[in-house]
């Protein structure tokens, strides 16, 4: 009986102590919608766990807004090429990805496109 009860206490502390970092990795975006921003960067936070970059937007009507965009872990970024010199303040880029549901101007970034053309992915390919 004693076992039982200490292997049902030992199952339940591991089953609650993954429950915040399960909801850690999931960005709470519209995985349906890919959203494209063009901006100019003016800080590039090479930071775990997401590098952030922060855009100065002017949408099509004219008013300014400043957007969060990020990846995944630093270690993922550079398997993709990525450093911390990739971006920095000043550099004009479009970043494609999918924003929180909420509506906050949050990315999940899939790539980022420079004003030469130049694409650098984040996720997937």
């Amino acid at each position: 009986m004693k076992n039982t009860l200490i292997g049902k206490l030992a199952l339940l502390t591991l089953v609650l102590s993954a429950l915040p970092a399960q909801a850690h990795h999931s960005w709470p975006v519209d995985m349906d919608t890919l959203v494209t921003v063009k901006g100019t960067v003016t800080d590039f936070m090479w930071q775990n766990p997401h590098p952030m970059m922060t855009l100065d937007v002017t949408t099509a009507a004219g008013a300014k807004e400043e957007w969060q965009v990020g990846g995944p872990a630093i270690n993922r970024m550079e398997a993709k090429g990525w450093t911390k010199d990739t971006v920095k303040a000043g550099d004009v880029i479009t970043g494609a990805g999918y924003q929180f549901r909420d509506g906050q101007k949050i990315i999940r970034l899939e790539k980022i496109t420079f004003a030469d053309g130049t694409e650098m992915a984040l996720y997937g390919r």
